[in-house]
């Protein structure tokens, strides 16, 4: 059909039923005509396209339908046809966009301009101009226009938009704003983190645009019936037309009828429909909740897992650590605070966001590295203040300061070292575990699912971590290659394995993965371009609002599939087998299908249930 909006379809189906009752009252061959021109409008764009692409799939044979019935003297039952086909399309349309409305609603109040801050004054600059950098004023009731790092002034913000949280989240120095985001109150200022195109709400724009083009392994299944299925409805009608006519000599008029009824109930519109409205829906519909699947395989295969990993800085804790110490070896504690907020910037780590906050709060000025290097599992390398330093674990600390002897592994806190030709020392940070971690656990246990924590801290603090969670196995001490070595194992031994991370460091284990799942809006880029479900609110319960939509879109996939085949199987094996099938009633059963198929998938929009998740079983 054409892509214009679903009122104009259904405007000319309800000319081609008022046609279709004239001609039926009198008979009229112009009412027939003028039911057969409206109702067959797109469907005769839609077909001349089609074959100028050498593609002939279900609307060419409603079309032959149509031209045969009006052939065998038929011309109402074709003007049925007429009409149920384009208020169907009507319908379908209707339900394409509602969809589409649930994922543009996400999007459409883009911010266009900013408060650009230079040389201590303000002017008003389009978006896209906005340079990593620079400095931006956000006004209250103002969005914000890119992600910013907050350095003076405190609010709250509305991200609903982008994580489906409802309440208002509060900001102040240190914290990152995110683009599309409102300001609710108050006035702040902020250091520009990255370009527009490279935005949070820019990142989600594309996800979800890649989302509605990925397909599902079911929906690959479905668009086999393109053409070769066309060719074979074609070559079967053809021969039983010829099995009526010369073999139980039937007239060629009624033995043709007969053709075109098996031709209507063999077309196989609602099965090339089932797949991609339950897709579509599920995808809106967790657009909407703060919930990003990256295509419908994501969804199908979420719905199938056996074994959840989980990462444990940023995942099953809530990733906001604390500065509780500074231990010296070697400098001054503000070379290393400097030191460590400077290079911490330039990561998007729980550990590396705790130490950016805590220089911000304590007023150490902006000195950015002149060069870095991110060095996976480990930390970072950078060039500050004319020096090569590192920041990050002990191992490279050592690697620049080999053979310094460092203090003892602390107990219960988690440690990053600083290390510089003229400077060594460590800052001490703890976590708190996220509240619904242990509910989460628990509700996947209920499901059969088993549970893995995968982390690179000491096994102590990681063993009391999986006591307090309740996880069923917990790996620690472990390196990214490790980690994907420890997925890769679940997988060899029968698993489904899903993953769920949040930092640079989780990006390979996320790809290894059967399902990656990252975790928020503020997950590093590379967990989130890897992974092929995010959730944007930051909430690890949205994980079993993702796995619970994932097993009602399955399930409705599944009915769709059962109600259409059915309805394909039952209704040639009653042409075929002799019955006398009306034309108008093949064409009802046919249309009525494809909608009951496209509302059933409509229901995932719909369903309250979805946002209270249950340990449901796939």
């Amino acid at each position: 059909m054409s892509e214009t909006g679903w009122q104009p379809i259904a405007v000319r189906s309800a000319i081609c039923l008022l046609c279709t009752l004239l001609g039926s009252l009198t008979q009229s061959p112009l009412a027939y005509i003028g039911a057969y021109i409206s109702g067959g409008w797109d469907l005769a764009f839609k077909v001349w396209a089609d074959m100028r692409e050498r593609e002939f799939g279900t609307d060419f044979l409603m079309f032959l339908v149509a031209l045969g019935a009006a052939i065998v003297g038929e011309p109402a039952e074709g003007a049925v046809l007429m009409f149920l086909f384009s208020a169907s399309g009507a319908m379908e349309r209707f339900a394409h966009g509602r969809t589409n409305r649930e994922i543009s609603a996400l999007l459409k109040h883009a911010p266009k301009t900013a408060r650009l801050l230079e040389n201590g004054t303000e002017r008003e600059v389009p978006v896209g101009e906005l340079q990593p950098g620079q400095t931006v004023r956000v006004t209250a009731n103002e969005q914000v226009p890119v992600d910013i790092l907050i350095e003076l002034g405190e609010s709250a913000c509305d991200e609903a938009m982008l994580t489906g949280e409802a309440e208002p989240v509060a900001k102040g120095r240190g914290d990152t704003a995110l683009s599309g985001t409102l300001n609710l109150q108050g006035v702040f200022e902020g250091r520009v983190l990255r370009g527009a195109e490279d935005s949070a709400l820019q990142r989600i724009i594309r996800l979800i645009d890649d989302a509605q083009h990925l397909k599902a392994p079911s929906q690959r299944f479905t668009d086999r019936f393109g053409t070769r299925y066309t060719a074979l409805a074609l070559s079967l009608c053809t021969v039983m037309f010829l099995v009526w006519w010369l073999g139980f000599s039937l007239p060629p008029p009624r033995a043709f009828y007969r053709a075109m009824t098996l031709l209507v109930v063999m077309s196989p519109c609602a099965i090339v429909l089932s797949v991609p409205s339950a897709i579509l829906s599920a995808i809106a519909f967790g657009a909407r909740h703060g919930i990003l699947f990256r295509g419908g395989a994501a969804i199908e295969t979420l719905a199938g897992v056996t074994a959840v990993a989980m990462d444990k800085t940023g995942t099953l804790t809530e990733g906001n650590l604390h500065v509780i110490g500074i231990e010296l070896i070697e400098g001054t504690e503000p070379e290393l605070l400097a030191a460590a907020g400077n290079i911490a910037r330039l990561s998007n780590h729980p550990m590396s966001r705790s130490l950016a906050r805590e220089a911000a709060r304590r007023d150490i000025p902006v000195e950015p590295p002149t060069a870095s290097e991110t060095i996976a599992g480990q930390g970072v390398r950078a060039v500050w203040r004319g020096e090569s330093i590192v920041l990050g674990n002990r191992d490279l600390a050592l690697s620049m300061r080999p053979g310094n002897p460092l203090l003892p592994q602390p107990r219960d806190a988690s440690e990053v070292w600083i290390a510089s030709p003229k400077l060594l020392g460590r800052i001490l940070l703890r976590d708190r575990l996220r509240p619904e971690s242990h509910d989460l656990i628990a509700q996947l246990h209920a499901a059969g699912i088993k549970t893995i924590m995968l982390t690179g801290d000491k096994s102590g603090a990681a063993q009391e971590m999986g006591r307090e969670t309740g996880v069923g196995e917990v790996l620690s001490q472990l390196k990214p290659e490790e980690k994907v070595a420890a997925i890769q194992r679940l997988k060899a031994n029968g698993a489904t394995v899903a993953m769920i991370g949040d930092g640079v460091n989780d990006a390979p284990v996320i790809a290894a993965a059967d399902v990656g799942v990252a975790m928020g809006a503020r997950g590093s880029d590379a967990a989130i371009e890897q992974a092929e479900v995010v959730l944007m609110n930051d909430k690890l319960e949205s994980f079993l609002t993702a796995r619970s939509l994932s097993v009602r879109a399955r399930r409705i996939i599944r009915q769709n599939m059962l109600i259409s085949l059915g309805v394909i199987i039952f209704m040639s094996l009653a042409t075929i087998t002799g019955f006398a099938v009306p034309l108008s009633l093949g064409v009802m059963m046919h249309e009525g299908s494809t909608v009951i198929v496209v509302m059933n998938s409509l229901r995932l929009l719909f369903e309250r249930g979805a946002s209270k998740p249950k340990a449901t079983s796939p």
